[in-house]
């Protein structure tokens, strides 16, 4: 028998279905069935696997330590060439042989390593593909702000503290970055290194044939618009962001620039009839989210596009990359988060858009992709 999700929730949080709940929670918990569970040929397989995720969990942070340390001391490079024992690299990288070691077999039980049976160490999958992720590193260098503003989980969700990481991107809250060069070039040289892999699978989801000319708005120094440059070389490109942002942007031939802020600005500047949004509303609370989304729909012309392209929440079906990292990440800025593609597809049609789809993304841990179109 089928039930609709109304009729599923009603029917499932009567009484007597949780009594059942509550028996299933007692059972879970229970030390005595946990290790019964560890030895029955049945079920010891999936105990032991449930058991190594809640490790990995307690774990979690030790493993983000050995990555940051794995790209502090640029272990892809001193693996470049060949394989080396630990008391080499040590010797490279001025570190003591047994700590070196103790670094080695961990990035090595997380991938980023392999150990050769002589006992020297060559690079992992992961530590070998990891300079071939454009950002990459930069990112994992730039988190030690992050993890500090974490160490105290609990104060930190209290929504009490002061962070690290909203003083790193002030240029959010439209005041001390707005007209800080240092501050500016900062967030721009970090968003362009990682841009590349977004524009990617931006362009793999949207097609821009039809469309005559593109404004990215908060689109950086340019990056995202000389990847479309590439795949469309006849379309017309302007750039929008804050003065002290697009100084130094590299547009591809023929691109023009625009300065000025969309939070204080009473609008943009019309012409295109495609205007892309690429790792923008995360960074900024529902409000400011709203009125941006009508000033971009002010500005299209009938039967113009709106993209929208940045990581997504899962809404519905939580996933790591959203409502884990990219949640707190965002909450640690203090002033956007990360949302659903259905909340940004709501946000698009209280706008006035028409024809919101939520796109599927080959990858979708590096970012979503909603799309919507002005009525003609």
């Amino acid at each position: 028998m089928s039930m609709s999700p109304g009729t599923y929730l009603r029917f499932s949080f009567l009484p007597e279905k949780n009594a059942f709940y509550r028996w299933w929670v007692r059972l879970a918990g229970s030390s005595a069935f946990q290790s019964w569970a560890s030895a029955m040929p049945g079920t010891r397989r999936l105990a032991r696997k449930d058991g190594e995720a809640l490790f990995d969990l307690v774990s979690g942070f030790v493993y983000s330590q050995v990555l940051q340390a794995f790209v502090t001391l640029d272990m892809p490079a001193l693996l470049a060439r060949e394989p080396l024992p630990a008391w080499r690299l040590a010797a490279r990288t001025r570190m003591e042989p047994r700590q070196m070691e103790v670094l080695c077999q961990a990035a090595a039980s997380l991938k980023l390593l392999k150990r050769r049976r002589d006992g020297s160490y060559q690079l992992g999958r992961l530590g070998a593909a990891l300079p071939g992720v454009p950002g990459l590193a930069e990112m994992i260098r730039h988190h030690d702000v992050l993890y500090r503003d974490l160490q105290d989980p609990m104060k930190f969700l209290s929504g009490t503290q002061e962070t690290e990481l909203a003083r790193f991107w002030p240029y959010v809250f439209g005041q001390a970055g707005t007209n800080d060069p240092e501050i500016a070039e900062r967030y721009s040289r970090l968003m362009a290194d990682s841009q590349g892999l977004v524009a990617e699978e931006t362009l793999r989801t949207i097609d821009f044939d039809g469309v005559h000319r593109l404004m990215d708005v908060g689109g950086g120094t340019g990056a995202f618009l000389r990847a479309v440059r590439e795949k469309h070389p006849d379309l017309r490109l302007r750039l929008y962001d804050l003065p002290a942002v697009i100084e130094g942007a590299e547009l591809p031939p023929g691109a023009d620039k625009t300065g000025g802020s969309f939070r204080d600005a009473p609008a943009l500047p019309k012409g295109a009839d495609a205007i892309s949004l690429v790792r923008v509303l995360y960074d900024h609370a529902d409000a400011t989210v709203a009125d941006l989304l009508r000033k971009v729909f002010a500005a299209l012309p009938a039967d113009g596009r709106v993209v929208v392209s940045e990581p997504m929440a899962g809404g519905d079906q939580p996933t790591r990359t959203g409502d884990a990292y990219f949640a707190f990440y965002t909450m640690a800025m203090q002033t956007g988060r990360a949302r659903s593609a259905q909340e940004i597809a709501d946000h698009l049609t209280r706008a006035g858009f028409v024809d919101v789809v939520c796109h599927t993304t080959y990858r979708p841990f590096v970012t979503g992709v909603v799309s919507g179109r002005k009525p003609a």
